[in-house]
């Protein structure tokens, strides 16, 4: 890829993802109440995206043979217990995250 080539692809990119970002204030102004369905998507689809994102991360869990998905099982109990302890999303991911990944590549390698 040339020089030109990828100085286009990054403004495109920029040019895409600057549009995804103004196009609500474009379509509902201050002024202007937002439609139900969107209130709804936004009290919603937080929660949906996370499950999804659970479902892809155990999608290769192996439960049949060892280490039998117990590094994905350890991660999401400290998850769960980061959470309910400390109510507090960044740490909550942070910390299961270096967890899963110690376990991966220290205790259980």
């Amino acid at each position: 890829m040339t020089t030109a080539q990828s100085l286009l692809f990054f403004a495109v990119m920029a040019a895409g993802t600057m549009l995804m970002r103004f196009l609500p204030f474009l379509l509902f102004p201050q002024n202007r109440k937002t439609p139900g369905y969107i209130s709804y998507l936004g009290k919603v689809l937080p929660y949906t995206i996370i499950g999804m994102l659970v479902v892809y991360c155990l999608r290769g869990a192996v439960v049949t043979r060892y280490p039998y998905a117990l590094p994905e099982i350890i991660g999401i109990v400290a998850i769960a217990a980061l959470q309910l302890w400390r109510k507090n999303m960044l740490l909550s991911i942070g910390g299961g995250t270096l967890l899963y990944m110690l376990l991966v590549q220290v205790v259980f390698a």
